[in-house]
């Protein structure tokens, strides 16, 4: 039965003169009242980095009326900072999903309609871009239409600060405070009368240009890559997303000549009609890769999500299969590369800092132990690698040399402060090319290298899906029972500590301290052998994280200790999983 506050809303939208015929059309045909319920028992909320949602009507969907009031809101905000704030403007930039173009029109022509300039990109761009675009055009702020590697029923808006960040927790507390007092009924400017009154710019191949300029300068190996890149065998797939151009550019002015982009994957489709999902994690999206790689005999496989912000890599085994490498693995070889190659070179800074997400895997802590180089940890979100690297030029204290995050996420340089997939599709070739051509090597060889030297890890991801009301309250529930949860050992690993990162506490020896990490909505255990589990709800789907990095003596052990853990670990939960 739907309570009286969900029959109010979804009758203002059927009643409303504000609300287009089809988007009553879409409701009035709504008759499982679960489905009502759950399009309006709430507003959509900003997570880690804005708002995603499923396509469609209602308060809990995203739609043209969402995008309309979030961008008001968000154009108060930025009005709220003075006159000067309004002339730099937004940059605003979309991906291949449905309507992302639209979304992103429709921003840029509220934000008109507040007087506040718009710099829009004419056709679907990066991620990445889009924030090398806010630094580059000196904006105060950005958005990115996206919901990066969702299924296609998703869209979502990522919004950006001045320094190319996603958005920090105060500026989007102010958003969400403005949203609660914002009606529905939102004006946009006329977009040929936006462009007129140059409250709407258009924005191309100059921003493209400049963007790629500051990538190639990431590069480590520029004359190697020139000689010899057409040693290295490349197949690519942008899987219907905003990547193809840009990862095709970069690589072809290497060097490497030898690329070969899907071609059934090669153009944008709202529909990603060949991927159940266009994830590089999911192993369906490779099929086809796989098949050309295998006929190209290709060294290196290559995907890019829809927004590009995230590469996914496959690399061919002595065996002529296909290895598909975790983010996790990959941080690590890019890792080992970047500062291994810089420290050979006598070029290694000597403040220089790296910086990873608090759940990417415990091998890196020991190759940035090896080359006596800091690591920093940070909760999950790459805004939170962008105020690290924020803070050491405000303080002049450290030197960025790398972050990455295990979900595929990584960047060298600060020409931007997002993950950037076609900066890493050029790094992980230049370093498949430098290790195959000076050391003899495989991406596969060096990782195995790397956990002969360091140890051997293996990190896996459980994400569990919980849809609707309900789901919200099982993912609170597991977060009780697991919070409550007192054992001391897991598969026979010792239980070092226990982190409580929303109370800012930790568990050892029996003992609460303090914790010295931000507080974030997230729960943890630390094993004597240096492995870890975390639990995190995700802040922009309803999903629900964990994250497992099992210590071992070879591939063999971990595995078996990993499933052993998993099973014990879920254990107190599985009956709300």
């Amino acid at each position: 039965m739907l309570s009286n506050e969900i029959k109010t809303r979804y009758q203002q939208w059927l009643d409303s003169p504000y609300f287009d015929q089809d988007t009553k059309a879409e409701l009035s045909a709504l008759t499982d009242e679960k489905e009502i319920e759950d399009r309006f028992y709430c507003d959509l909320e900003f997570g880690t980095g804005g708002m995603r949602g499923m396509l469609g009507a209602g308060t809990n969907r995203m739609n043209i009326y969402l995008i309309r009031k979030l961008t008001y809101s968000f154009g108060q905000v930025i009005r709220d900072h003075g006159e000067e704030a309004m002339k730099r403007g937004v940059a605003i930039a979309y991906d291949s999903r449905r309507f992302s173009d639209k979304f992103a029109e429709e921003t840029a022509l509220v934000l008109a309609a507040c007087g506040i300039k718009a710099y829009l990109f004419e056709s679907l761009r990066s991620t990445p871009e889009l924030s090398f675009a806010v630094r580059e055009k000196g904006a105060i702020a950005g958005v990115m239409v996206t919901a990066s590697h969702n299924p296609k029923e998703y869209n979502g808006y990522k919004v950006y600060w001045e320094d190319g960040a996603q958005l920090p927790p105060a500026q989007a507390d102010k958003i969400m405070e403005k949203m609660e007092n914002c009606g529905w009924d939102v004006p946009a400017m006329d977009k040929e009368k936006a462009i007129a009154e140059g409250l709407v710019e258009i924005m191309g191949q100059e921003m493209d240009d400049a963007y790629i300029s500051r990538v190639r300068e990431q590069l480590l190996q520029p004359e190697l890559d020139d000689g010899h890149g057409r040693d290295l065998k490349i197949v690519y797939t942008p899987l219907h997303g905003a990547g193809c151009l840009f990862v095709q550019r970069i690589l072809s002015e290497m060097g490497f000549s030898r690329v070969l982009t899907v071609p059934e994957q090669e153009k944008p489709d709202t529909e990603f009609s060949t991927v159940k999902v266009p994830n590089p994690e999911d192993e369906g999206a490779w099929e086809l890769a796989i098949n050309y790689g295998v006929q190209q005999g290709a060294d290196l496989l290559l995907a890019t999500d829809p927004d590009s912000d995230r590469l996914g890599v496959q690399c061919r085994d002595e065996d002529g299969t296909y290895r598909h490498l975790t983010g996790n693995q990959v941080g690590a070889i890019l890792a080992n590369y970047i500062i291994g190659s810089q420290k050979k070179e006598g070029r290694l800074p000597e403040d220089g800092v790296m910086i990873q997400s608090i759940v990417s895997t415990a091998l890196t802590e020991k190759i940035a132990a090896g080359f006596d180089v800091p690591l920093v940890k940070v909760p999950v979100g790459f805004k939170f690698i962008g105020e690290q690297i924020k803070q050491m030029e405000e303080t002049g204290k450290g030197s960025f040399l790398f972050g990455f995050e295990e979900s595929l996420g990584y960047l060298k340089g600060t020409y931007a402060r997002d993950k950037d997939a076609i900066l890493g599709a050029a790094l992980v070739a230049e370093a498949a090319l430098y290790y195959k051509v000076k050391e003899g090597k495989t991406l596969i060889q060096v990782l195995e290298e790397l956990f002969q030297n360091c140890g051997y890890f293996l990190d896996e991801q459980v994400a569990c899906t919980l849809m609707g009301k309900d789901g919200k309250e099982r993912i609170g529930q597991v977060l009780e029972i697991l919070e409550a949860d007192q054992r001391t050992t897991l598969a026979g690993q010792n239980i070092a500590s226990r982190q409580y990162y929303a109370k800012g506490q930790q568990l050892e020896n029996g003992t609460l301290s303090d914790l010295d990490f931000p507080k974030v909505n997230m729960l943890g255990l630390t094993f004597e052998n240096g492995g870890f589990v975390k639990v995190r709800p995700s802040g922009t789907e309803p999903k629900i994280r964990f994250y497992f990095c099992i210590a071992a003596g070879g591939r063999q052990q971990a595995q078996e200790k990993l499933e052993q853990t998993k099973a014990e670990f879920f254990e107190p939960v599985k009956h709300l999983l």
